[in-house]
């Protein structure tokens, strides 16, 4: 036995869920490198009012409606396995909805501006995106069969016969998957923990921190735990064990390592500070109908999809557009890589953002400006895409 239980004796691992609560058994691949799990489950039912002749507190009674939030942080890590989903990606899948598409690289058969041709039919899709080197792009149109035009040049570009880097890109859908989050500890007596049915309502991904990290938060059906478990909760038999426990192979990328490309053009900006980009799903989880005792779905309400940023003004035409851009409400397209090298790169590409009029910010030497959440519009599931290469 124990004397305690160290909190850094802790793994966690995400699956996507066929069904919604239906736990799916994870593997040792769906380890992720999370730094914090938080969960919250309480009984939701109001106090009792009844008049008993005394002041003593009356009980809730069993079968009272009860709550189960979650907060997950994790660092972005390298994309060891290319033939694989990142072990993040059900998350990512549950904050964004759509199945990832896969690309495992292909020949450049010619290069001009930012049109990419291929010898072959490319089977691109607008915003997917493509790699090479140690950069990422996102297929801003797809010209034709063979042809697609980049949101922004390579910086090396490719020539003939070049081959790109494998790319998988998440892209968003209508219809939001659910994920099951395990939370097991050493030792194995001690209490182990899997949220199922967590549906994700807001995902953030933060730039220039010490690391670039991933959160996710949202509610979930329910809380089921070793020390509790009941044969048939969250249509298990049994509480299900940890997969063999394999030593963690990955690498964290510094949060100050990557790119930015703002504007209609667009630019490349050297002067970002920070930024933070926000996806909001406003998901009711159908909790509050009569003859349920929790949760019954996730149903998804409009997307919220923004990003704040900071970054030091210069006199430069790119800056001074930005402005422009923001006092006339004019959309621009803001994409941001994190990384600077194949495997360990994440962009995020935000077509349409409506940048808000910037704070100028005079407290320091230099002058800054502080755009405030700026929103991300698009036509259908198109306003922003996740990309790893």
């Amino acid at each position: 036995m124990a004397c305690y239980i160290s909190s850094n004796q802790n793994r966690f691992y995400a699956t996507l869920e066929s069904n919604f609560g239906a736990v799916v058994a994870a593997t040792a691949g769906n380890r992720i490198p999370a730094i914090r799990l938080g969960i919250q489950h309480e009984t939701t039912q109001g106090p009792r009012r009844d008049k008993t002749g005394s002041r003593t507190r009356g009980g809730i009674p069993t079968g009272a409606r009860t709550r189960t939030q979650y907060q997950l942080g994790t660092y972005m890590t390298n994309w060891g396995n290319i033939n694989a989903e990142p072990s993040y990606g059900p998350l990512i899948r549950g904050a964004l909805g759509a199945a990832p598409l896969l690309d495992a690289g292909k020949t450049v058969s010619s290069v001009s501006g930012n049109n990419l041709t291929f010898g072959v039919a490319h089977g691109f899709a607008a915003g997917q995106a493509v790699s090479f080197g140690g950069e990422i792009r996102f297929v801003a149109a797809v010209i034709n069969a063979n042809t697609v035009e980049l949101n922004a040049r390579f910086s090396l570009t490719p020539t003939a016969g070049s081959p790109l880097n494998p790319t998988i890109t998440y892209r968003p859908a209508t219809q939001l998957p659910s994920v099951s989050i395990y939370d097991y500890w050493s030792p194995a007596t001690a209490v182990q923990r899997v949220l199922s049915g967590a549906g994700v309502d807001r995902m953030k991904i933060k730039v220039n921190a010490d690391y670039h990290e991933f959160e996710f938060a949202g509610d979930a059906r329910d809380l089921i735990d070793s020390a509790s478990f009941a044969s048939g909760m969250a249509s298990l038999s049994a509480f299900p064990p940890e997969p063999a426990v394999l030593g963690l192979d990955y690498n964290i990328i510094p949060g100050h390592i990557g790119q930015v490309w703002i504007g209609a053009g667009p630019s490349q900006f050297f002067t970002l500070t920070e930024a933070e980009i926000e996806i909001k799903n406003n998901v009711d989880m159908r909790k509050r109908e009569f003859g349920y005792a929790g949760p019954t779905c996730i149903a998804a309400g409009e997307r919220e999809v923004g990003i704040k940023f900071r970054l030091y003004e210069k006199d430069d035409a790119a800056t001074i557009g930005l402005y422009q851009a923001a006092k006339n409400r004019t959309p621009i397209s803001i994409m941001i890589q994190l990384g600077q090298s194949a495997g360990q790169l994440c962009g995020v590409y935000l077509p349409g953002v409506v940048p808000e009029v910037p704070e100028f910010d005079d407290r320091q030497p230099r002058l800054e400006w502080n755009f405030s959440l700026s929103s991300a519009q698009g036509s259908t599931d198109d306003e922003i895409q996740i990309a790893f290469a």
